[in-house]
């Protein structure tokens, strides 16, 4: 029997409140081709029925009691899952019949495939990315690769990733024993980044399959540019330039983070970065630091310089948006 007709799958999905969503996203995966052999909802505290839904809907519910953050719900989740992969879905998307059958096709194509990801369209515009994978650059930012720009053949192509976006995506569950899980002093926002960079450290790569098609609401819950988002993102940009960038070049870091403060500026909200910065900070002192020598250095500035090249490229072909066209004049790439 091929690997992927036999594997079994668990689908993990954190909720907090909009049980709208939850009930649109469990009714979707029933329509899936190739079923999902469980379906596990983590309830961060909703203060509506979403939990109750989810049981009725016939899901296995653990209910968290407060929102202790997406890492946190992900992590049990996947602790609680006895499936060989796992599929972490956001409770804001929407999933193609096929999705969960051709990832699993394409990952059983090498045992050296630890996790895969699909196209993620914008659920209100289909002809619009809402994102792929992610990369990430020497400042600690990361690029949603595609995000609000027109479907088109720079995301139709098959290609070997180093972060699948936690918005939608299928993992071996292995890797979370290996690797160990997701980082729950992130909370919510880049923890996938985290997680992605210690996979591409290890040498466990992924594949991005544009035939997996899944669309996504985006920021739902709080909102792409909320007080709260902005604060977390400045924040864990901090958190994750402490945990691994040692021994890296500081003025990228300095220069990427502060252009990002410049767009949450124009977006209204520069007290929220710089709040975020200043918890980051003071924050960072709690991370478990990894392990570093020169070896390890050299890997990681292996990885980044790769990661950020391929940002670079993908703007060329498709377009720079104000922040990548900044950052790249200003590192003179």
């Amino acid at each position: 029997m091929p690997i992927a007709a036999a594997a079994r799958v668990a689908a993990v999905i954190p909720t907090w409140n909009r049980r709208d969503l939850l009930a649109t996203l469990l009714c979707n995966l029933a329509e899936q081709a190739r079923p999902f052999a469980e379906i596990i909802v983590v309830d961060n505290g909703s203060e509506d029925d979403s939990a109750e839904l989810a049981a009725g809907a016939g899901a296995r519910v653990l209910r968290m009691g407060r929102n202790l953050g997406f890492a946190a719900a992900v992590n049990r989740g996947i602790e609680a899952a006895e499936s060989e992969w796992v599929a972490i879905l956001n409770n804001d998307v929407t999933l193609e019949p096929d999705w969960l059958a051709t990832l699993l096709d394409a990952a059983a194509l090498d045992d050296d495939i630890w996790f895969a990801t699909g196209k993620i369209l914008q659920a209100g515009n289909h002809q619009v990315v809402d994102g792929t994978f992610d990369e990430i650059s020497r400042g600690g930012c990361a690029s949603r690769c595609g995000s609000g720009k027109p479907d088109g053949p720079a995301w139709n192509q098959t290609r070997r990733i180093r972060v699948a976006p936690m918005t939608a995506a299928l993992f071996r569950r292995q890797l979370f024993s290996d690797l160990g899980g997701l980082d729950e002093t992130f909370g919510s926002y880049m923890e996938d980044v985290d997680f992605g960079l210690r996979c591409a450290m290890a040498g466990r790569g992924g594949l991005f399959v544009p035939s997996a098609v899944a669309y996504h609401r985006g920021s739902a819950t709080l909102g792409v540019w909320s007080t709260d988002t902005v604060w977390r993102t400045a924040r864990n940009q901090v958190l994750l330039s402490a945990k691994h960038f040692r021994g890296q070049p500081w003025w990228p870091i300095v220069a990427g983070q502060l252009l990002w403060g410049i767009v949450a500026l124009r977006h209204g909200r520069g007290s929220a970065f710089v709040r975020g910065k200043i918890a980051g900070v003071s924050e960072a002192r709690r991370l478990r630091r990894p392990t570093t020598n020169e070896h390890t250095r050299k890997v990681l500035a292996e990885v980044l310089e790769s990661s950020e090249a391929s940002i670079l490229a993908l703007a060329r072909e498709t377009g720079f948006d104000s922040y990548w066209r900044a950052y790249f004049w200003l590192s003179r790439r």
